[in-house]
């Protein structure tokens, strides 16, 4: 018997003892990092409301209580029954039964009004019916993502839970090692921004943080053929902090070269992966270059993924626990913070933060028991990085837009799908409603209205004023009549390039491709028209060359800004940047993340930023909080015990 078996029925035993007399435990099983305990008993479970909480915090383990098919109420009988139990207003839409695991999945317009105060209502269902209840929710805005990722999950259900049972034996098996220590190897991303990677070593395991890329540089990638990350299949977790590409669009790629384990991120960050990392692939094909993988991979991904929430402490290796915390970028990004070995050792990685409140997010999470070592995001950590404040960001931009509805023209804004162009439709769609600005259409482009129905689908992610707006429909602002969805491609920027004056929220954010090279064609020989940066800027990128003067821009037959000798557009239009919309807290606001930190860290490593950037921020926090700095290189290896 392996010594994950002797450990699973030795927890069967454990379970039994705690039980109260009629109810039984016919299986227990581990699925990723939660403890599955099968029953002939689960109606007698549910009506004891703290029965798993107790054996959870005994146990320390996270508990999932399901029903043995064979005591299972019938189908048609138990939707009659889930009708009666869950109120008319909760607007359930579907009802999903698997047998093979108990398990119904309730899809809901109000998921609050399933789960009942306390989750009080699905125990409810389970005292009614048997079955396991499973909430989500029914998106505001249809999701073609939402409902993709549903699907093949659906379809993946089998397949899936033969993979949870392995890494839940991965997570759990007896630890091997001898000695203790912890090391973190740098793999891309030092002293440049993009290709966001990171190998967490213990004597014991291996866990990459992020696989990216690096806009405006192909062929860029992390170093994963080093020793410390190479062979791939020996990794034993990654971790994805969010969905912007130069963090997650190589992810598929590890699936290519071998690995099979699992990937932790927050559900939002899970289907905004699929969503940008397969337009990644058809942008590449667009542009005649070889993506890097298939398709196919991008699903295995998606099939790999184990979905954590904010403040869940979770098991993903015999020696690390990993909790998410909110980072306040972009939809579901998180602050990952690993807990090492019996208390040996605490490390947080902030990805990318920010730290104040914004329309859309509240500010990062920076409270920790304890963290040593932070592995800190220093996009605009230079000397002079101070971003405007938002109120005066909104004014510089709401005047821009006036000035050039004045003249007649068109305001073209290149802008990250996920993040930015919800943030920039929240300020404008307040404008309009109260008058700051004139209505007029604002034509979205690219995947901006599809990352905005997975905003939509995921409420408890925004700011708490925004979430309860959304489950009104009447307030939801992202259903503003002014928004239009560009979707007939060409013919349609032409309609808009020959009509009245108009809002166009445009990807590629740093103007490395995509639609964005269609209106620069339609309107940057407007004089009357203005281009606004509201996003960071790479270096290398078409969009900063733009910000630097640039006013002969080079433009290919596909389009993607980066050939085309002799082939070049004159931009005649304005340009502006107005400041304070970046997702990433500038200057003050990463001193502030550590500043307030309680206990702070005893060493920070700045990341993910250009050299300079780097640099000042290290500097700085080495002489104003006496703690020790790096500005690593790529390939750095640091040792911590």
């Amino acid at each position: 018997m392996s010594s994950v078996d002797k450990q699973l029925e030795d927890l069967k035993a454990e379970i039994e003892d705690e039980l109260p007399p009629g109810i039984s435990v016919s299986d227990v099983k581990y699925e990723g990092p939660e403890l599955v305990v099968y029953t002939r008993d689960p109606k007698e479970f549910a009506s004891n409301g703290d029965l798993i909480r107790k054996l959870a915090s005994k146990l320390r383990k996270r508990i999932t209580v399901r029903p043995d098919p064979d005591v299972l109420m019938d189908v048609t009988a138990a939707r009659e029954k889930i009708r009666e139990v869950i109120p008319e207003d909760a607007g359930v839409t579907d009802l999903d039964f698997h047998v093979d695991t108990g398990e119904v999945v309730i899809e809901a317009e109000k998921p609050g009004m399933v789960i009942g105060r306390h989750g009080s209502t699905l125990r409810e269902i389970t005292k009614a019916i048997g079955w396991t209840p499973e909430v989500v929710r029914t998106p505001p805005i249809e999701s073609s993502t939402v409902s993709n990722v549903r699907n093949f999950l659906k379809q993946e259900r089998e397949e899936r839970r033969d993979i949870l049972e392995r890494v839940g034996r991965q997570i759990h098996r007896e630890e091997m090692a001898d000695e203790q220590w912890v090391r973190i190897t740098t793999l891309g991303c030092c002293r440049e921004v993009g290709r966001a990677s990171f190998i967490l070593s213990t004597a014991e395991t291996r866990v990459l943080i992020d696989c990216g890329d690096k806009p405006g540089a192909e062929g860029e990638v992390p170093y994963l053929q080093v020793p410390e990350a190479a062979p791939l299949n020996s990794i034993d977790a990654v971790v994805l902090t969010h969905a912007h590409l130069d963090h997650s669009a190589l992810i598929p790629l590890l699936f290519k070269y071998g690995y099979d384990g699992p990937i932790y991120c927050t559900e939002p960050t899970r289907d905004l992966m699929g969503l940008l990392t397969l337009d990644y692939l058809d942008v590449a094909a667009k542009e005649g270059r070889t993506p890097p993988y298939e398709s196919e991979m991008v699903r295995e991904a998606i099939k790999h993924t184990v979905p954590l929430e904010y403040g869940d402490v979770t098991d993903i290796a015999p020696d690390v626990k990993l909790t998410f915390h909110n980072a306040g970028h972009i939809l579901g990004s998180a602050v990952s913070h690993f807990h090492i070995g019996d208390g040996l050792y605490n490390v947080a990685f902030s990805g990318d933060i920010h730290y104040e409140d914004t329309r859309l997010f509240n500010g990062a999470v920076n409270d920790f028991p304890r963290v040593e070592t932070l592995v800190l995001e220093s996009t605009y950590g230079g000397r002079n990085d101070y971003q405007t404040d938002q109120e005066d960001s909104e004014r510089n931009l709401l005047d821009i837009i006036s000035d050039t509805h004045e003249k007649g023209g068109k305001v073209v804004i290149p802008a990250f799908a996920v993040g930015r162009s919800q943030e920039i439709m929240l300020v404008l769609e307040e404008a309009m409603r109260s008058g700051k600005i004139p209505r007029m259409p604002v034509h979205l482009d690219g995947m901006i209205w599809e990352a905005t129905a997975i905003h939509t689908t995921y409420p408890e992610y925004l700011r708490d004023n925004l979430r309860d707006r959304i489950f009104h429909e009447d307030e939801n602002p992202f259903l503003a009549e002014e928004f239009n969805h560009i979707d007939a491609g060409e013919d349609e920027r032409q309609e808009v390039t020959d009509g009245e004056p108009a809002i166009i929220l445009s990807t590629s954010g740093m103007v490395t491709g995509g639609p964005i090279m269609s209106w620069l064609r339609h309107l940057g020989p407007d004089p009357d028209s203005t281009l606004v940066f509201v996003g960071y800027q790479a270096q290398g990128t078409l969009g900063r060359r733009i910000q630097n003067g640039w006013d002969e821009i080079p433009m290919n037959d596909r389009g993607n800004g980066r050939g085309g000798r002799g082939n070049t557009l004159s931009l005649k239009m304005d340009v502006e940047t107005v400041d304070g919309f970046s997702g990433h807290a500038d200057r003050q606001g990463l001193e502030n993340f550590v500043k307030t930190m309680n206990p702070r860290p005893e060493k920070v490593l700045c990341v993910h930023g250009d050299e300079r950037s780097v640099q000042d921020l290290s500097s700085a926090l080495y002489h104003d909080y006496n703690m020790r700095t790096f500005a690593p290189k790529n390939l750095e290896t640091f040792r911590f015990k």
